[in-house]
């Protein structure tokens, strides 16, 4: 049988040392879990506060695309109240009385 079962978990037989090593191991573990929390505290933080600013530029960008989409329907209800047709040309020949009195 190994010797190591015979005194239980811990390595020495001082009971002051005992203490000191449950008492260390209880501390560092409760060190990790709070810079754990912390982490993570932090990281979700960041993660709201750019969901946050992703949100409000996408809001931004519909309400301009809305007040867009608002203009040219009102500009194009008011040009077809008035009866008048939008639209471009190009002089394809000049008239060569136009080109000669010039």
């Amino acid at each position: 049988m190994n010797s190591g079962y015979k005194q239980g978990p811990l390595p020495t037989g001082n009971p002051l040392a005992n203490a000191l090593v449950v008492v260390v191991g209880a501390l560092a573990i409760g060190v990790s879990l709070v810079l754990g929390m912390v982490a993570f505290v932090v990281l979700g933080s960041v993660v709201l506060v750019l969901a946050a600013i992703v949100a409000i530029r996408l809001w931004w960008f519909q309400r301009g695309l809305k007040k867009q989409g608002r203009n040219r329907s009102s500009a194009r209800s008011d040009r077809q109240e008035d009866g008048v047709i939008e639209g471009e040309f190009r002089i394809v020949s000049a008239d060569k009385d136009s080109s000669e009195s010039r």
